[in-house]
């Protein structure tokens, strides 16, 4: 199983990103997937994240009305739209897959649970 991210980058307050994270070497139906930052000195925490199969959406609260999951079941890609960013947003973003039959709620809450991850896309939104 491996999982490649990309994008993130700069961008100025109110501005928006786009992170892909694909996966191979799986079924995606058979696992949950979800996007994890870490800022500097701050826990890992999780985001935006997908039940198993993408049945279920689960969105951190600081994040709900400006992030948006999309995911391709077929290519098994998950994407994070990141909208109205904010300088708090600041992080190291990585996605992260585990298989097993979970909650999008579960996989936010236990990031030390996952089984995969990615490499991880440094955002940084700033003037």
């Amino acid at each position: 199983v491996q999982l490649v991210q990309s994008g993130g980058g700069l961008v100025q307050p109110g501005g928006s990103l786009r992170l892909s994270c694909v996966g191979s070497g799986f079924n995606f139906d058979d696992y949950a997937m979800g996007w994890f930052r870490q800022a500097p000195g701050k826990a890992r925490e999780g985001i935006a994240c997908l039940g198993t199969g993408g049945t279920t959406a689960d969105y951190r609260d600081s994040v709900k009305g400006r992030f948006t999951l999309d995911y391709d079941r077929y290519t098994s890609t998950v994407e994070l739209q990141m909208d109205n960013l904010e300088p708090e947003d600041t992080a190291t973003y990585s996605c992260a897959a585990i298989k097993a039959i979970v909650s999008s709620w579960f996989i936010c809450r236990n990031a030390s649970a996952m089984h995969f991850w990615g490499e991880g896309s440094p955002v940084t939104v700033g003037s």
